[in-house]
């Protein structure tokens, strides 16, 4: 089946106010940049975003932030972004704040078929608030839920037009998870193949998660703190 949009904008048609997106990356290391661009430039507000972060003030989900889009994030780090900061502190946005661990969990979960767990993360710190208890030899876990969301967006190095994908070094980060748990999947790839061009050995994601992909353009790649070596 092809699975082909024209482009970002196309590709973001059906998200409305009011829902939940999953974004895939990790800092700035992978993000759907396109998608976030054409979320940007549609105005699609109130939105609920699960990601590993909201990437920094300007760049990434920090552009989101930055025109008031985003009424929930639900992450494990505030990371290099102070309006991220500075929307929490003050209650303008709400957060819940999960260990890295459990996010990536919760996203397997809800793409495997997975209601809940139980995980040790977060016994005895407000992680734990409200959630039920059991011990498993002797050690006391939490009841996480999977996480479910309307539009999971990804991004990824090279996809054929079935929506079959390869994520390149730590670019594949969250996204392989998110791909698989949400309700519609779109996925951004720097190169757009032919069916048979991609080794099955090597896809990360296959096809059936996929509805949506589309060959992204002017990637920046940013790095969130670059560092160099002093000269001598």
């Amino acid at each position: 089946m092809d699975k082909i949009v024209a482009d970002a904008r196309e590709a973001i048609k059906g998200i409305e106010n009011g829902m939940t997106l999953m974004l895939g990356g990790f800092g700035l290391c992978g993000i759907p940049e396109n998608c976030i661009s054409a979320l940007v430039e549609a105005g699609t507000s109130d939105l609920t975003c699960i990601s590993n972060n909201a990437g920094v003030d300007d760049f990434g989900l920090g552009l989101l932030l930055q025109k008031k889009q985003i009424k929930k994030m639900i992450s494990s780090y505030v990371g290099e972004n102070d309006e991220f900061e500075r929307q929490m502190l003050s209650g303008e946005l709400e957060v819940d704040l999960v260990p890295q661990g459990s996010l990536a969990a919760r996203c397997y979960a809800a793409g495997a078929g997975i209601p809940a767990f139980f995980t040790p993360a977060g016994y005895g710190t407000e992680v734990a608030e409200g959630k039920e208890v059991r011990y498993f030899n002797g050690k006391p876990h939490i009841l996480e839920q999977a996480f479910y969301a309307d539009f999971a967006i990804v991004k990824a190095w090279k996809g054929d037009r079935f929506g079959n994908l390869i994520f390149k070094g730590t670019a594949r980060n969250f996204n392989p998870a998110m791909a698989m748990a949400g309700k519609i999947t779109i996925a951004e790839v720097e190169e757009l193949v032919e069916p048979g061009e991609l080794d099955p050995n090597f896809i990360h994601t296959p096809g059936v998660f996929i509805q949506r992909i589309f060959q992204g353009n002017n990637y920046e790649k940013r790095i969130e703190q670059r560092t160099v070596r002093k000269k001598d």
